[in-house]
């Protein structure tokens, strides 16, 4: 959430950059809910400030026994006014802070402006493209003969887009989460396997609500208010909720592995069938809490434990940082990293590195200060390390022999326990 005395000081400069960001930015309503709520806090202030002054006086009255039934008339009306009062402001404060939660969190300076995703830049390519000799097959094709997955049961279970991995498909699913955690943690992350089940407030706090309520899914139940986490960012941000973090504990560095639920799977068609986007796909993320002055070093310390994973499975990618409009809802700076799928011809994201500078933080009250010193809001980033369903499809269609048989990467072999998946007929 954004500072509202940042919007109220810099309107039309504020207004002007989120704009790059949504359309529909407007902050007459937010400066006109703002007027009125230091009104009203102002008239409180002053009416608590009587009632004070009243109260002593009625002290003395009592000491020196004198009268004083018209002075608490007066102390009544007051109490009253100021109970009025009260409720009107707590109401004002709500609808300032319900529209101020729709706002994004405002872009870097450097970020091109831009609502065409083709306008990303790219910064930096690892390795080429694979090339073949032989005509390749997409991961659908290839798992005719390998049996990796099986996307009729899962259908039959819970409806389309839902996955279902089996025998080896499972078994290198799991190396791959095992072979990145391994990665993040040698890089100082500290793994966590958090609920998947969450709070309103906690999904609030790191930004889905209220403006995705119907991209989440949530659960029926009298008894519990709960929803599936999109993300472990969502959890991992929730750790720390409410929370004075002493400084010298900065930087909070996590790695979790969780499934992530999107109700949201893309649109029908080739390319995106299979495995490119589900409603449920497992993801390893990495998170961290800093402070201000160290969270650029802390993105490009994500960037490159991202990038580990790629290079140690011999992957063709690219990183792209992305326009104004192609970036998250919370995010000031996101660099996406993608790699090469031959089988759909075109690249497509498998980690997403964020710095929300103090966005997500002032929405959950994490906060850290030094001793004496007044609290101030840390920093948060979030960055996949990687999801896995296009890793997979990438280290299958990338790594295909003319016979269908898949090379496992060197890096991989000692998760995988073997160096190649060879279909059923050899």
């Amino acid at each position: 959430m954004l500072n509202i005395k940042l919007i109220r000081e810099n309107p039309e400069e504020i207004e002007k950059k989120l704009k790059t960001k949504q359309d529909d930015i407007q902050f007459k309503e937010i400066l006109e809910l703002d007027s009125e709520v230091r009104n009203l806090q102002a008239q409180v202030e002053a009416l608590k400030a009587k009632k004070n002054y009243v109260s002593k006086e009625i002290g003395e009255k009592i000491r020196k026994k004198e009268d004083v039934s018209n002075i608490k008339d007066q102390m009544g009306k007051l109490s009253d006014e100021i109970i009025k009062l009260d409720n009107q402001l707590k109401n004002s404060e709500k609808q300032r802070e319900d529209l101020l939660s729709y706002l994004p969190n405002i872009p870097f300076n450097e970020i091109p402006v831009s609502d065409d995703p083709k306008d990303n830049v790219c910064i930096k390519e690892y390795k080429e493209k694979q090339e073949f000799n032989f005509p390749f097959k997409n991961h659908l094709e290839l798992n005719e003969k390998l049996n990796l997955f099986d996307f009729k049961n899962s259908a039959k279970i819970s409806g389309a887009n839902w996955p279902l991995y089996t025998s080896k498909g499972a078994k290198l699913e799991w190396a791959l989460l095992n072979y990145m955690i391994d990665i993040h943690i040698k890089n100082g992350f500290n793994f966590i396997l958090p609920p998947l089940l969450v709070k309103e407030d906690i999904m609030y706090g790191s930004g889905q609500l209220p403006k995705f309520k119907d991209q989440l899914f949530k659960i029926k139940d009298d008894d519990y208010n709960l929803h599936l986490i999109p993300t472990a960012e969502v959890v991992l941000n929730g750790l720390h909720y409410n929370e004075i973090i002493p400084k010298e504990k900065l930087p909070l560095k996590y790695v979790s592995y969780t499934p992530c639920f999107r109700r949201e799977a893309g649109a029908a068609g080739k390319q995106e069938r299979g495995l490119i986007r589900m409603h449920q796909f497992n993801k390893v993320e990495m998170f961290c809490l800093t402070t201000p002055d160290t969270s650029n070093n802390m993105f490009d310390e994500m960037i490159r434990s991202a990038e580990e994973v790629l290079q140690g499975l011999e992957l063709h990618y690219r990183n792209m940082l992305l326009v104004t409009k192609d970036m998250s809802f919370a995010s000031a700076k996101t660099i996406d990293i993608e790699v090469w799928l031959p089988g759909q011809d075109r690249y497509y994201e498998v980690s997403s590195v964020s710095n929300c500078t103090d966005f997500q933080a002032r929405r959950s009250l994490i906060r850290s200060k030094e001793k004496e010193e007044k609290p101030e809001l840390v920093h948060t980033l979030n960055g996949s390390g990687v999801a896995t369903s296009r890793l997979m499809v990438a280290l299958l269609e990338n790594n295909q022999k003319e016979d269908g048989t898949i090379i496992i990467p060197k890096a991989l072999q000692k998760y995988y326990h073997d160096d190649l998946i060879k279909p059923n007929s050899i």
